[in-house]
């Protein structure tokens, strides 16, 4: 049987582009389409101003896939992580505990990235890959299905006939909707503004993960930016509040950033544009349908909390690409694919709940939520071997 393809993409994101180097590396053909073009300058307009910390199971895919040798000038190594809880009646820090890599290991906790960067060297990549055939600008229509094969309608009028069809394509996953999986979800009613800053006292590696009420304020490593040191920052809040932030001038909007800090890293300053999006939990029913694998945000979406998102949505991956190399001629069939939802669905859920629930636990208002808040950070940090179970479990070293 003749096909275009061994593995059809949806989605050009950071998950569908890490996928495309994958399986490139790893010998399929493979074709991989986004509706819309990947951004990979920080200052052009639809920039993705967020970053991610890419954990420390994620390296041995990146390296697999060619990509680690790129990324790794522009690593900014995640050493601790802190929680701050700032949650009294004034906005200072009243309890802080750190989650230090060196407890459970000899390498970080992980390595961040801005994501636009990210893009940029994941389609340089892509670049060198013969077998791959990234093709922005073209998105996915209609998806048809036999046990033996995918066929699959692409918005410029084309069909692609393939053994598997990898839907890596968001949230609101068009092949997910075409094979008919239901997902289930919860709002929070928060939004989310990502941004860059700079600030005068060093960040010396570490993660900051500030507590108070509508959700975290949370400040991760970058390289130093103008002789500055430099951190990516994601505030979620009630979505009102949080909208009306992201139209406050610079100067207004540096004072209320710095304000929410709880002043740990000096006067921040603004140096990147401002990027709003809703907050969510979503989860699929089945991680596969008939030759269809779900990824990442198609198969689950998380709260930007832990950096358990794009981390899970690499584990799907790895996943995936463990079964496709161990039988490549069974690619797309019902047991690859029975597997793949058996080997990945338990975890998901596992970390789909938990987030919701740290989530919820950020979200606390009333000053008991909030003095509940600090006393359970207090007992799970009090005990050395649950402290270390919780890192290991958050990098996906223990399930």
């Amino acid at each position: 049987m003749a096909f275009d393809c061994d593995i059809l993409i949806s989605g050009g994101g950071i998950a569908g582009l890490t996928a495309a180097a994958a399986f490139g590396s790893a010998g399929f053909k493979v074709v991989c389409v986004d509706p819309t073009p990947p951004v990979t300058e920080s200052e052009a307009d639809g920039a993705d101003m967020r970053s991610t910390a890419l954990l420390q199971p994620a390296r041995a895919l990146l390296e697999e896939a060619g990509l680690w040798p790129r990324l790794a000038p522009h690593a900014a190594p995640l050493q601790i992580m802190r929680i701050v809880d700032a949650g009294g009646e004034e906005a200072t820090p009243r309890t802080t505990r750190e989650f230090d890599a060196a407890d459970i290991s000899d390498a970080p906790f992980g390595w961040n990235f801005p994501n636009w960067l990210l893009r940029r060297e994941l389609l340089a990549r892509l670049d060198d890959l013969p077998n791959v055939d990234f093709r922005p600008g073209t998105g996915t229509t209609t998806l048809f299905t036999r046990s033996s094969e995918a066929r699959v309608g692409l918005s410029d009028g084309g069909r692609i006939k393939t053994r598997l069809v990898a839907a890596a394509d968001g949230r609101n996953s068009p092949m997910r909707d075409a094979a008919g999986i239901e997902v289930t979800t919860r709002r929070y009613g928060q939004k989310a503004l990502a941004f860059t800053v700079t600030h005068p006292i060093p960040h010396d590696n570490v993660s900051t993960e500030i507590h108070r009420s509508g959700g975290p304020f949370t400040l991760v490593p970058l390289p130093d930016r103008d002789g500055l040191p430099s951190s990516a920052v994601i505030w979620m809040d009630d979505g009102p509040v949080t909208q009306a932030r992201a139209a406050l001038d610079v100067s207004a909007f540096e004072a209320e950033a710095t304000a929410r800090s709880a002043h740990l890293f000096g006067p921040l300053t603004l140096v990147s544009k401002r990027a709003l999006w809703p907050i969510i939990s979503q989860e699929a029913k089945r991680l596969s349908g008939e030759r269809i694998a779900l990824l990442a945000e198609a198969a689950h979406v998380v709260p930007p909390i832990g950096a358990q998102g794009l981390n899970m949505s690499l584990a799907d991956l790895t996943t995936l690409l463990d079964l496709a190399r161990q039988a490549p001629d069974q690619l797309g069939d019902a047991k690859m694919l029975d597997a793949y939802h058996s080997a990945r669905h338990a975890d998901i859920s596992l970390r789909v709940r938990g987030i919701d629930l740290l989530n919820r636990a950020s979200q606390a208002r009333t000053p008991l939520a909030r003095e509940a808040r600090a006393a359970g950070l207090n007992a799970l940090y009090a005990l050395p071997q649950v402290r270390k179970t919780l890192m290991q479990m958050g990098l996906g070293l223990r399930r």
